[in-house]
């Protein structure tokens, strides 16, 4: 029952950063840009809290040494910096590939615009959205490394 609202808190605290952010629009006393500030940064109040408590309370074992003294030493489980190595995984690949989409979004316009004006241009204009597409692929490349280590 414990562990139930112990996985349910985060989620239910989560929404309702959405609820209250959805009514301060409604309300109309905050613009939607200073409400998805606002429930951006619950958001990430949210998540630090909830890193700051798997840290804590993350479930040690006592092994016992090679000589089968009575001293034991105390071994963390591994599980927290296994899941810390997914989430950056997913972090750095989310991130590039809206990196990547923005720099394409920008790009790619004005290079059909530089290809309608002059059909020369076409090969300088490629490189520019080749560039683009190169920081998803970085990102991508980083976390394939971030999880071949965990």
């Amino acid at each position: 029952m414990f562990t139930t609202i112990l996985f349910a808190l985060p989620l239910i605290a989560l929404a309702l950063t959405v609820f209250y952010a959805i009514k301060m629009v409604q309300k109309g006393s905050s613009s939607p840009k200073a409400a998805f500030m606002r429930q951006l940064c619950l958001f990430l109040l949210v998540g630090v809290a909830c890193c700051t408590i798997a840290a804590t309370t993350s479930a040690t074992a006592e092994v016992p040494d090679a000589d089968l003294s009575t001293q034991t030493e105390t071994v963390q489980n591994d599980g927290f910096a296994q899941g810390m190595g997914y989430l950056a995984a997913a972090i750095v690949t989310g991130l590039s590939g809206i990196g990547g989409g923005i720099a394409v979004a920008a790009g790619a316009p004005a290079a059909i615009g530089a290809t309608s004006e002059d059909p020369k241009a076409f090969g300088k204009a490629l490189i520019f959205v080749a560039l683009g597409e190169g920081i998803a692929l970085y990102g991508l490349l980083v976390s394939i490394l971030i999880l071949t280590n965990l």
